[in-house]
């Protein structure tokens, strides 16, 4: 799986590369002060300063612009990352990834391995979607039970090493209203969307702790920020895995004196998946419908930068979603009574049918 160098991304032409073909031109201040400095500082210039001011003026707003946007990235990115650095040896690194049987953490799993990189996957199917080389070691396990995960990280351990990239990717969608789903369901919801992050760290984060050097990945989704009719327990589950990665920040570097330890945060919209099957997007301009491997790479690229981050996929998207609770109420509520029709045709795949079945299962076999 190559990586894919395109003037385009797979998704076409939508707002995201207008906006980032903008900010690497107009606010790429690497561009703008040279021009600057030769208007205000040579005859040339000079002249055409005088014939044509307005653009003058203009060009200078551009570029305080442009230089407020470096520097706050900047400024962001230090922070976040605890004003240190660290390395990264990608060959004896391991890397973990929940849900990875297909779907985004499948594309994840093979993109690290094509780099050599050591790859555990967990996921409560019985086989992985894809042909596995020999980086990619599989383990079934249900991420729900910690006693079922205790017993996974055991073989993990002495089969792969501890992992030192934990991605927890795990996710489902039941599509159901909120009186329409029973209470399985909507446990199932959070115990995979949100528990499991709990449970999958206490089972990882130690190792990363006491060695000061690893990094957890939090998949959320857009739709942390915009809950609409028949995905309420949805987002309401990636919105507490949004608060699970806040708030493990601030404990990393709080709590356990452990500032290299790194924090993901992922923020991705529709992607084509079976989980999602039947999802109808309105607007596939800004919000259009993301290949798998899009939102993998994104993943994957910012891993690999060894640097606490966010990755919002589709950029433009995740800004208006994010900016959208500072919005007046009369226009929220008609964004999110719009979002009655996306799931009109849902039809995800559901990995596990009767989640009544399962919690039964489960009792009878944990006692």
């Amino acid at each position: 799986m190559p990586p894919r160098k395109a003037l385009l991304p797979r998704e076409g032409l939508t707002a995201d590369p207008i906006f980032k073909l903008f900010a690497r031109t107009a606010l790429n201040p690497a561009l703008l002060l040279p021009l600057v400095l030769l208007a205000r500082y040579t005859k040339q210039g000079g002249r055409l300063t005088i014939l044509h001011p307005t653009a003058y003026r203009r060009l200078r707003v551009l570029l305080y612009c442009g230089l407020a946007r470096w520097f706050t990235r900047w400024l962001s990115s230090r922070v976040l990352n605890n004003w240190t650095n660290d390395t990264y040896t990608w060959s004896r690194e391991v890397v973990l990834v929940t849900g990875g049987a297909g779907g985004i953490g499948g594309h994840i799993a093979r993109l690290f391995a094509d780099r050599g990189v050591t790859v555990a996957v967990l996921d409560i199917q019985p086989n992985l979607t894809f042909s596995a080389g020999p980086n990619i070691h599989y383990f079934q396990c249900d991420i729900t039970s910690p006693q079922k995960l205790a017993a996974a990280a055991h073989e993990i351990r002495a089969q792969v090493g501890n992992p030192t990239i934990l991605i927890n990717n795990a996710g489902v969608a039941r599509g159901k209203t909120i009186l329409g789903a029973t209470e399985h369901d909507i446990r199932f919801t959070f115990d995979v969307n949100a528990l499991a992050h709990y449970w999958t760290a206490r089972e990882f984060l130690p190792a990363m702790v006491a060695a000061n050097h690893g990094m957890v990945v939090t998949v959320a989704s857009l739709a942390a920020y915009l809950a609409v009719p028949d995905l309420v327990d949805y987002s309401a589950s990636k919105a507490a895995a949004l608060a699970f990665h806040e708030g493990l920040t601030a404990e990393l570097a709080t709590r356990y004196a452990a500032k290299r330890v790194r924090t993901v945060l992922v923020t991705q919209g529709y992607a084509k998946t079976p989980l999602f099957q039947g999802w109808t997007p309105d607007s596939p301009f800004l919000m259009p419908a993301l290949e798998p491997e899009t939102v993998a790479e994104a993943v994957v690229d910012q891993v690999l930068s060894g640097r606490s981050g966010h990755v919002v996929v589709p950029g433009v998207a995740g800004t208006l979603a994010s900016a959208l609770r500072a919005l007046p109420h009369w226009y929220q509520l008609r964004v999110r009574a719009k979002g009655q029709s996306f799931m009109a045709g849902f039809s995800g795949r559901q990995v596990v049918e009767d989640p009544g079945r399962f919690y039964a299962e489960k009792e009878a076999t944990e006692g």
